[in-house]
C-alpha cells in the first residue's frame, strides 16, 4: 500500500487522487512491479519508458507494452482514472453497487460498467487453499427468483417442484474467530445439497478434528466420523449455546439483500462472481475502505476475463 499520508481514505478522495493519470499509473506499476518494471514477454529488466504514451519498450525483445498487459485491464480503452474508483466502489459498498450506478458515476455506458464490474469481481476472488479449523459453521441456501414475481409462463418452466426447485444451491463455511480474531467465510455454488456433494466440500476445507456446527440436514450426518459434529434443529430452536449457524445465516442475509435490492436479477451462470464479491467484503469487513481497496487491486494481476466468456459464447480456459 502507498505509504504516503496523502493516500485516499474516502471515495471522494480516491476520485481526486487517481484523476491524475501519472498517479494512477504509478499506483498500478507499484502493485505489479514492486521491484522494478520487467517485460511481460521476455522478463527483461529496465525497459525504456515512453512518457508521451505511458508505455514501455523492451530493450531486449523490442516489444512495447503497457501496465494493463497481463491484468484484468488488458485491451480495455477505459483509463485507470476510472478503473480505480470503480474498484473502490465495488470493494466498499456493503450491499453492492449496480452497473447502472457505476455507469452514471464514471460516465461510461451501462454495458461497459457491467463488463468492468465482472472483471473486478474476478480480481476479488480469494482462491486461498488455507484450511479452516477451530469452530466452523456449515450451511446451505438457495438463490433465485421468487415464484410469485415470475410471469406464469416462466414460472411453469423454472418451478417444477417445491423448496429450492428452480433456484441455485449455494453452500458456505464460516470459521469463527480466525487468526485476526474475526470470522471468515468460504462460499461455493454447488450442484445440489446431497451428501455426496456437501460432505466432500467440508472435508476439503476443514481440518479434521475441528468442531463443526450444522443444521439438521441429513447430508451432514457423516461428518461425525472426522469432526466434532453438533447439530441445531431449527424446528426446535436457532441456538443452544455455541451450537448454531447464525454467523452464516447473517452472511446469507447480506448476500440476498445485495442480490434482491441492488442487482435485482442474477443469472445462475454468474452467481459465483457475486459470491466472490460478497465473500471478499465480509472477510475484510473490519478493515478500512483503503485497505479493502488495496487488497482488491492486488488481485488484478495475472487474471483476465473476456466479454464473450461473460455472455456464454465460450468457456474460460
Amino acid at each position: 500500500m502507498d505509504a504516503s499520508k496523502n493516500f485516499p481514505e474516502t471515495l471522494l478522495e480516491a476520485i481526486v487522487y487517481f484523476s491524475n493519470p501519472d498517479v494512477a499509473l504509478e499506483f498500478v506499476v507499484n502493485l505489479r512491479w514492486p521491484n522494478g518494471v520487467t517485460c511481460p514477454q521476455c522478463e527483461a529488466e529496465n525497459p525504456m519508458f515512453l512518457a508521451t504514451r505511458r508505455i514501455w519498450k523492451c530493450r531486449a525483445c523490442k516489444k512495447q507494452f503497457s501496465v494493463k498487459v497481463g491484468t484484468i485491464f488488458e485491451d480495455s480503452p477505459i483509463g485507470l482514472e476510472k478503473w480505480l474508483p470503480a474498484f473502490w466502489l465495488i470493494a466498499n459498498c456493503k450491499n453492492g453497487v449496480s452497473s447502472y450506478e457505476i455507469a452514471r458515476a464514471l460516465g461510461v455506458t451501462q454495458k461497459t460498467a457491467w463488463f468492468m464490474s465482472h472483471r473486478i469481481r474476478l480480481a476479488l476472488q480469494d482462491g486461498t487453499f488455507e484450511m479452516m479449523s477451530g469452530e466452523v459453521e456449515v450451511d446451505e441456501t438457495y438463490i433465485g427468483g421468487r415464484a410469485r414475481f415470475m410471469h406464469k409462463d416462466k414460472r411453469a418452466v423454472k418451478i417444477t417442484g417445491t423448496g429450492g426447485a428452480g433456484k441455485a444451491a449455494v453452500m458456505g463455511l464460516l470459521e469463527r474467530h480466525g487468526k485476526d480474531g474475526h470470522s471468515r467465510v468460504k462460499t461455493k455454488v454447488v450442484a445440489n445439497v446431497k451428501r455426496k456433494t456437501l460432505s466432500p466440500e467440508v472435508r476439503a476445507n476443514v481440518t479434521q478434528g475441528s468442531a463443526v456446527f450444522s443444521d439438521a440436514l441429513k447430508s451432514y450426518a457423516d461428518l461425525a466420523d472426522d469432526y466434532e459434529h453438533q447439530v441445531i434443529d431449527h424446528a426446535e430452536s436457532y441456538a443452544k449455546g455455541r451450537i448454531h449457524t447464525n454467523g452464516l445465516e447473517n452472511f446469507w442475509s447480506l448476500l440476498k439483500r445485495a442480490i434482491r435490492g441492488t442487482y435485482v436479477n442474477v443469472e445462475p451462470f454468474h452467481l459465483f462472481r457475486y459470491l466472490d464479491e460478497q465473500t471478499f467484503r465480509f472477510n475484510l469487513r473490519k478493515g478500512t475502505d483503503a485497505i479493502r481497496f488495496v487488497r482488491a487491486a492486488a488481485g488484478l494481476i495475472g487474471r483476465r476475463v473476456q466479454y464473450k466468456e461473460l455472455i456464454g459464447q465460450t468457456t474460460t480456459a
